[in-house]
């Protein structure tokens, strides 16, 4: 009996432990929306717009930052760039699984 309680409360302190990890986990891949002030639209940053954002780090060139710790022009920059390949990602994005998520 005793092992048996001693058991059980490693058990509950493991999973206490464990899910602040695992919330915290799975929050980082959800979506949320950004607002582009100079196109006065919104955008759903996601995975896919995670993609397109290393796409422009690349191409411009730019070491990695996480979007809200870039300055003001960076970001403007960037969402001005991002605008520019709507239609490119459109035509790409239209028969692939995102079209159904985002439609």
């Amino acid at each position: 009996m005793r092992n048996l309680r001693r058991c059980l409360c490693s058990l509950a302190l493991t999973a206490a432990l464990a899910s602040p990890v695992v919330i915290t986990g799975c929050a980082a891949h959800a979506s949320y929306r950004v607002y582009d002030p100079d196109h006065e639209d919104y955008h759903r940053w996601d995975d896919r717009e995670v993609h397109f954002y290393g796409q422009w780090e690349n191409e411009t060139h730019r070491e990695h930052r996480d979007f809200d710790k870039r300055n003001r022009d960076e970001q403007k920059e960037y969402w001005s760039w991002r605008h520019s390949h709507s239609e490119y990602d459109r035509s790409r994005m239209r028969n692939s699984r995102w079209a159904v998520r985002l439609a």
